[in-house]
Formats: structure tokens, sequence, C-alpha cells
């Protein structure tokens, strides 16, 4: 039972932390909303800080969830600059890091986002190190990109999955030099599988990044706390007046651990373990975001997804479920990119190892095409390359799980609508 008197504390400032605010009051919550957030900028969404916003296109008002008077206006008691280094699940409270004051809660949400994960080398304590999550890192980055563009500079960038990929198209717009370096034989290995990756590999081919595949970085050199050059395990030593490490990011679970919180392993790519309902082992506390690991029954499987459109749609469930709504959080993971004049988007779960086939509807050497991650007649997932309009179809091939023809699946003549009918 909800009531005026509760009082609804989420930790974390990003996109699921603002929505769940926003869905709490539009729900009719009118207790205490406690948001805490650990950058001192106001709630923002992440997307643009590898796209439009880097490359100059949006402003940076553009970025931010609500605008800022919007807290203050819907009795949301916003904390910015604010930690919070202890939850005690008895008294019902957490911590805040800085003074040591205590904040009760009738339910608590942890959407405490994720971290970039750190190259574990000589020199990355210089200078041109660079990584990307908050908007601070963008802002930085797109003055390093400008300047290298300006100077012919080189930017080398450890990783071609998506934000690294979408760093070496804006590095590009800007006139920089681009080297992507990548253990995996092609850009988005672990995604997309061989068969698609190379598709992006030859778009930033032709843009004039340069891959070295198959090789991971092992130093970056510098000079006077500058970088000069990075090497690879293969010996070679590469250009570089900046480096961008883009291996991934890991879940911000060290609160939830020290309460004794359920974890999910590894394999599931870690993260705070929730039901159906984002709540986690202690049903008070729920998750949300990309912190969070569900259980997705349309695979098999538990999913931590760190796109957008899940803490778009997480943060809101989890709102709803501490008003103790009927919630069942099983969305198709949903992501897309935007590279040059490329445009995608990404429904579904299909990693190396789990299709039979991918099948292509349209031409793929034109970048027009939609592709089809397929087990025993069944999609797994699609990817819409500069097609449009066909989300919601793929979504339901998807979700129904109904075997398809897949000589239908691939003719463009055939509409998607009659094989989701």
């Amino acid at each position: 039972m909800v009531d005026a008197d509760q009082t609804f504390v989420i930790v974390g400032g990003g996109l699921a932390g603002a929505k769940a605010a926003e869905t709490l009051r539009t729900e009719g919550f009118t207790g205490r909303v406690i948001l805490i957030c650990d950058e001192r900028d106001h709630p923002y969404e992440r997307p643009p800080l590898s796209k439009g916003f880097l490359l100059g296109k949006e402003s940076r008002e553009s970025v931010f969830v609500h605008e800022p008077a919007w807290y203050a206006r819907n009795d949301v008691e916003l904390h910015l600059g604010q930690t919070v280094d202890a939850i005690d699940r008895t008294a019902k409270t957490v911590r805040f890091g800085d003074d040591g004051t205590l904040v009760h809660y009738d339910k608590l949400l942890l959407a405490t986002g994720s971290e970039p994960r750190r190259l574990d080398i000589p020199g990355t304590g210089l200078a041109g190190v660079h990584h990307l999550r908050r908007l601070a890192h963008a802002e930085r980055l797109k003055g390093v990109l400008a300047a290298l563009g300006r100077d012919n500079g080189h930017l080398v960038i450890a990783g071609a999955g998506w934000i690294g990929l979408e760093i070496a198209a804006a590095a590009r717009g800007y006139g920089a030099e681009v080297t992507v370096v990548e253990p995996e034989p092609t850009p988005l290995h672990g995604v997309l599988g061989p068969e698609l990756g190379n598709v992006f590999a030859e778009l930033h081919r032709e843009h004039g990044v340069r891959f070295r595949f198959g090789v991971r970085l092992t130093e970056i050199v510098g000079q006077d706390g500058m970088v000069l050059a990075a090497r690879t395990d293969d010996g070679e030593e590469h250009p570089a007046h900046d480096v961008l490490a883009a291996i991934g990011a890991a879940p911000r679970t060290a609160l939830a651990e020290a309460a004794g919180l359920e974890l999910a392993d590894r394999v599931h790519g870690g993260g705070i373990a929730v039901d159906t309902r984002l709540r986690t082992s202690d049903p008070d506390i729920h998750a949300a975001g990309d912190v969070a690991s569900f259980p997705l029954g349309l695979f098999g499987t538990t999913l931590r997804v760190e796109h957008w459109a899940n803490a778009l749609n997480g943060g809101p469930a989890a709102a709803r479920a501490m008003l103790g709504r009927d919630v069942t959080y099983d969305r198709v993971p949903y992501f897309f990119s935007d590279q040059y004049d490329l445009g995608m988007e990404y429904s579904g779960w299909a990693p190396p190892g789990t299709y039979d086939e991918v099948v292509i509807r349209g031409d793929a050497g034109k970048r027009e095409f939609v592709a089809f991650w397929v087990k025993e007649g069944r999609v797994l997932a699609g990817m819409n390359v500069n097609v449009w309009d066909v989300t919601d179809h793929i979504q339901k091939l998807v979700r129904t799980g109904a075997p398809v023809d897949t000589e239908a699946l691939a003719d463009p003549h055939v509409p998607l609508e009659r094989l989701t009918a």
C-alpha cells in the first residue's frame, strides 16, 4: 500500500533514474521523491555524447532529460554532486558519502549505471588518454577531436564496438586521422557476428579509418606527459596524439554488493539480479538501467542491456513496480546507431553461436537492407540499415517466435507485416 507519507529514493541520475522520478509523479505518487546524482549536471541522455553533441550538431541543453526547473516544479528533491556509499537494509536508510547524512526510504531504486572499463597497460596516465561516459568527457573529447582535425593529428581507438565506431566517425568528421585496434576479427563481432561486422568495417574504411584486427594495445608511449604513439602486441607502433579506450563498460554494483544484494554472474554481464518486476533480492529495492540483469524468457536467459531504450523503459517500469502496479519487464532489446550516412536500428538478441544463418533483405552492398538472425526458422534479431519504419514488425517477429519462410523473409516484395500476421 502506497501513501503520501512514504519516501521513495532513487540512486542514480541518468535517464533511468530521471524517468523513474517522472513516472512516480505522473502515476499519482504524492509522497517524497529523492533523486541522488553523483554528477553536478542535471540528469541527461547519453546517446548524444557519441553522436550529435560530439559532432557539434546538438546543443548542450538538448541532452538533458528535463529542464532544470522541472524537478522543483514536480517536487522532486534533486541532490547533484552527491554520492551514496552505504545502504542499511534493516534500518531502510541510505548514507551520503560526503557528510554521512542518513536518508530513510520506503522503496529504493538503484539506477547506478555503468562505468568505462580501463586499459590495464603502461601509459594510461598520460594526458591524451580518454574515456567517454559522462557529459564532461564528451565536452573534453569534442575539443580534442576538433584540434586533431585542425592539426592533422592521429587518434588511436581501442575497441571497435558501438562507442568506438561512433567516435571514429565523429573524429573523421573533424578531419582527424583514425586507427582502430580490435582483438576480434571484425567490428561489433560479439553483437553482429562476422557476417555483418564487415559491413561496418567497409563503411569506415571508405571514410579513411584504418583497422588493426586481431591485436591489442600493450603500451601507450609518451613524452613530457603527452601521448606519442600506441604499441600493439604484434610489435607494431602506431602514431597517436590521443588514445580513446572504448573497450566496454562495467556495471556499478559496489553499493548493491556491500548491501548484500544478489548479483548476476559474469557470464550474463554481471549487474544486480532482478526479477521481471525489476525487484532485487530485497523486495523493497529495485534496480533498472545498465546495472540491472533481468530475466528474458523469450530468449531463455538473463540479460544486462546497456542501451538507451533499456533506461528509457526500465526506469518507468521500476517506478510502477515500486507503486505496486502489475509489471512484467520483458521488452525486446533495442538500440540504434548513426555513423556517417548510415543509420541503423537493432532489435533482439543473437550473439555468435546462437543462430543458424543470417538472412539479408535488400542490398547490403548499398547499405540499404534488413538483416535477420535466424535459428530453426525463428527470427532471434533483426537490424534495419537505412531502411525505416520496420522496427515494430521486426520486434513482432522476434517476440512471436513463430517459424517464418526464409525465402519470403529475404524478399523485399513480401511485406513484413504479412510475415507477422
